[in-house]
């Protein structure tokens, strides 16, 4: 009898790819973020990637950084966190994990807190000394949220189409 494979890819390193591969659709020049939300059984519930709303076409809404309010990206782009919460249509999401490749803003933190979920991977802290993100763990510290760092691995998987 022969012995499974053990070089299978962890819970962890399975969500974040995905995440990973979710942020590959996001049309955003600067920052691609991609999110996968599971619940506690490692059932993949919900996937989103930060983009426009449904309806305002990718091609008639700003993506630059810089400029007033309503020509740049900041007040039009929905982030991945908020869409895989929204894209999610079968009922609760408490007790949830949500795999992000980016540490989720104080907008979705709200969003993750309200929701249910009740604990983060994130892949990247990059805006760490914001004071958004500063918000964020905030009230993630006192609803209860955990948030941990993904941790990597010296795995790489390449897939060509």
């Amino acid at each position: 009898m022969s012995m499974k494979r053990t070089d299978y890819l962890s819970w962890d390193q399975y969500f974040m790819g995905i995440a990973m591969l979710s942020a590959e659709r996001s049309k955003d020049p600067n920052t691609q973020v991609g999110a996968c939300i599971v619940d506690e059984n490692n059932k993949i519930l919900s996937m989103g990637y930060n983009g426009m709303p449904t309806g305002c076409s990718d091609d008639e809404m700003p993506w630059g950084k810089a400029g007033s309010a309503l020509e740049n990206k900041y007040f039009f782009v929905c982030h991945a966190e908020l869409n895989a919460i929204l894209n999610y249509s079968g009922g609760s999401l408490k007790g949830a994990t949500c795999y992000s490749t980016l540490f989720p803003c104080n907008e979705c933190a709200k969003a993750i807190i309200q929701s249910g979920i009740k604990r983060v991977v994130y892949l990247s802290d990059k805006y760490a000394d914001t004071e958004a993100t500063i918000a964020s763990k905030m009230m993630f510290d006192r609803a209860g949220v955990a948030y941990d760092a993904y941790q990597p691995c010296a795995k790489k998987i390449t897939l060509e189409f």
